[in-house]
């Protein structure tokens, strides 16, 4: 993913899809707003499930040429041919991933609120980093990622960087001169119209 110059959004599914209303959904917002990638975020470990899930997300993304990685499964996403995977586990995963995955498909780790595994992961070959939460959906520990972290990233590491969890929008306002990306899942998927949940959300942004 190159780095923009107003943060782009980066779209992350919910954990359980119902996709006979999905689908719509998330096609009704990639028609409706410039989205510059989307996570498969599944829970369960249900290969089946999951790559049901896989197909028909890919289907509605790789139509509109949006990208589309899955979180953690680096086997599925080439057997499905997704373009790429989110890393959960710091950046322990990364070299492993990039050698499996070939040097085009996108490869992002979520390290926390930590720099150390942020540089890790990025000298290990991420094209992302994602450091959150950053609202008040905080870590089992509390943890949160805060503005400095996102301020001293973006003048010191040329890796892309992504603010996600508990986003709204003053947080989206606060942080928007120092972030690459937004990872929004939960804060629209909860709405009847998502879309328009996403328009509210960023209208501070630009």
């Amino acid at each position: 993913m190159d780095t923009p110059e107003q943060p782009q959004i980066y779209l992350i599914t919910p954990p359980t899809i119902e996709l006979s209303t999905f689908t719509n959904k998330l096609a009704t917002v990639l028609d409706g707003a410039d989205i510059a990638c989307i996570r498969l975020a599944l829970a369960g470990s249900d290969e089946d499930t999951i790559a049901r899930a896989a197909d028909a997300c890919r289907e509605v993304a790789h139509a509109r040429d949006v990208a589309i990685v899955i979180s953690n499964h680096v086997l599925l996403a080439q057997r499905l041919g997704l373009d790429g995977v989110h890393l959960d586990d710091a950046a322990r995963s990364v070299r492993a991933a990039r050698k499996e995955l070939g040097a085009d498909a996108i490869v992002g780790s979520f390290c926390g609120a930590s720099s150390h595994d942020g540089m890790t992961a990025g000298e290990s070959g991420a094209d992302y980093v994602a450091f959150g939460p950053v609202g008040t959906a905080t870590l089992g520990d509390g943890t949160r990622a805060e503005k400095d972290l996102f301020q001293w990233w973006s003048e010191m590491i040329e890796v892309p960087v992504v603010a996600e969890g508990g986003l709204g929008p003053d947080l989206i306002r606060d942080l928007a001169p120092c972030t690459d990306f937004f990872g929004i899942g939960d804060e629209i998927w909860n709405s009847d119209d998502p879309l328009g949940a996403l328009n509210t959300l960023t209208a501070g942004m630009s």
